[in-house]
């Protein structure tokens, strides 16, 4: 990241909103805003695959499900937050992932700017390209800050999206499952 054009940024916004940047209040603010990007959009230098790669011999091929990952990302539209929770799902085919590898796959995709839709997609397609995965689903349930915040004001208001691969698109009575063990 280029810390200094993001501190030029940000001091330009300051005095484009009218504010003076030379304020007492102000003067650290170019250089912590630049400091929460490293940490914000730090997904955008990583690659899902790196956590995925720990996996684990099992017999059985059940379905293994996360559910109630929090995580926090931006909205490329806006760059205003949107927030919720993440459930992932995968039915293995002899290996299994460490769990927490799974919440780090979504944390590296929800640390990036972009929409709830790209980001459920990445996450279903990381899992089945990195697990071999006979199939996987991903729920995303989110407030967006640039719908309850600005624009149409309706707190509360949440968006969910899921995204379906391999026999979780084959078969209903699977993401019936899903749904229910989300509940």
């Amino acid at each position: 990241m280029d810390i200094k054009k993001i501190e030029e940024g940000v001091r330009l916004i300051l005095e484009g909103i009218g504010e003076d940047p030379e304020r007492e209040g102000l003067l650290e603010t170019p250089q912590r805003f630049a400091r929460m990007c490293e940490q914000v959009y730090g997904g955008l230098t990583q690659n899902a695959g790196e956590h995925l790669q720990k996996q684990f011999n099992v017999e059985n091929n059940n379905m293994v499900l996360e559910k109630d990952i929090t995580f926090y990302s931006t909205c490329e539209h806006h760059l205003m937050p949107f927030y919720g929770k993440a459930h992932v799902a995968y039915i293995p085919d002899g290996k299994v992932a460490g769990l927490s590898k799974l919440a780090r796959t979504v944390e590296v995709y929800a640390r990036r700017p972009q929409i709830q839709e790209q980001m459920t997609a990445q996450i279903a397609d990381a899992m089945m390209e990195h697990l071999n995965a006979k199939g996987v689903m991903v729920m995303i349930e989110a407030e967006h800050m640039c719908m309850t915040m600005r624009g149409v004001q309706k707190p509360g208001t949440k968006t969910v999206t899921t995204m379906v691969r391999g026999v979780f698109e084959e078969d209903y009575s699977l993401q019936q499952t899903f749904l229910q063990m989300v509940k």
